[in-house]
């Protein structure tokens, strides 16, 4: 098991490592999200991660949620640097039904110390070579990190990230989905449409 898990480290660090080497080496830039062969959220629905409890947690009892699935590790920069906005958005609008859920490509041991360090308000899966099949199914096919995938609330993905999303343009992304889930919320709207609540 050891084992496995140095490989899958490894792996994910030649990975992360030859993706910034790339950008550092590339003129332009693209900042946009980058969505690839059009991602859908069947696989991260049918998904069981552990937790770090151990425990096999289906990713489906998140669906209905504007659920954003961040994979990431402590040893990558970027990934660190993003998490505390993460953490400051679950807080904000968790209540509106936003939920952030990060799968952690790293040793146990130290994603529960940078979790405890950070404190971080959102489920942590431990990821292995079935959560790398998973982030490129959901279409990181550089398997870089950190790489995150939103899906709305019908279960579509809406947008997808290679390397560190900013606060600012995650907002920009889950505001309209926010607003959507206000208006259906909303019992004159739903009077309107003649929709039981």
């Amino acid at each position: 098991m050891m084992k496995k898990s140095s490989l899958v480290v490894a792996l994910i660090g030649i990975a992360v490592g030859g993706y910034y080497f790339y950008q550092q080496n590339n003129a332009v830039r693209d900042t946009s999200s980058q969505v690839i062969s059009k991602p859908n959220a069947d696989a991260i629905f049918k998904a069981r991660i552990a937790d770090l409890a151990g425990v096999r947690q289906p990713l489906a009892q998140w669906r209905g949620k504007i659920l954003v699935v961040n994979f990431w590790a402590t040893w990558c920069p970027p990934c660190r640097q993003e998490i505390p906005e993460f953490i400051a958005l679950q807080k904000q609008y968790g209540e509106q039904g936003l939920q952030f859920v990060g799968i952690a490509l790293d040793e146990k041991a130290k994603i529960q110390n940078f979790v405890d360090e950070v404190g971080i308000n959102y489920p942590i899966l431990v990821g292995d070579l079935e959560a790398v099949a998973l982030a490129q199914a959901s279409g990181n096919r550089m398997g870089g990190l950190p790489y995150t995938v939103v899906i709305d609330q019908k279960g579509n993905v809406v947008a997808t990230e290679m390397g560190a999303l900013s606060r600012e343009k995650l907002t920009t992304i889950i505001t309209p989905l926010l607003a959507k889930k206000s208006a259906l919320n909303n019992p004159i709207f739903m009077k309107r449409l003649d929709i039981k609540a």
